[in-house]
């Protein structure tokens, strides 16, 4: 596990996400958690789908690529070639 965070909130900032949490069954440092958590998991997929966006502007404008992407085809979302 990570070290603590300490986070100011204002009270009825404060109030409202340990009512959240308490919706769940949880309480406020396990919904902050869970929320910290799922944030970091989004930016992470952001990056990648960033990074993968400039590899494939970078294929595309090289020779090499674009024969790349003629013999093997062009991925699709489902992981299945053309």
């Amino acid at each position: 596990m990570g070290h603590p965070v300490s986070v100011r909130l204002d009270e009825e900032i404060q109030a409202t996400l340990e009512e959240a949490g308490k919706v769940g069954g949880i309480g406020l440092s396990t919904y902050l958690r869970e929320l910290a958590v799922d944030e970091a998991k989004r930016v992470r997929r952001e990056r990648i789908r960033v990074q993968s966006r400039a590899v494939a502007a970078y294929l595309a404008s090289s020779p090499e690529g674009r024969a790349f992407y003629a013999e093997w085809g062009t991925p699709t979302a489902d992981g299945k070639g053309p």
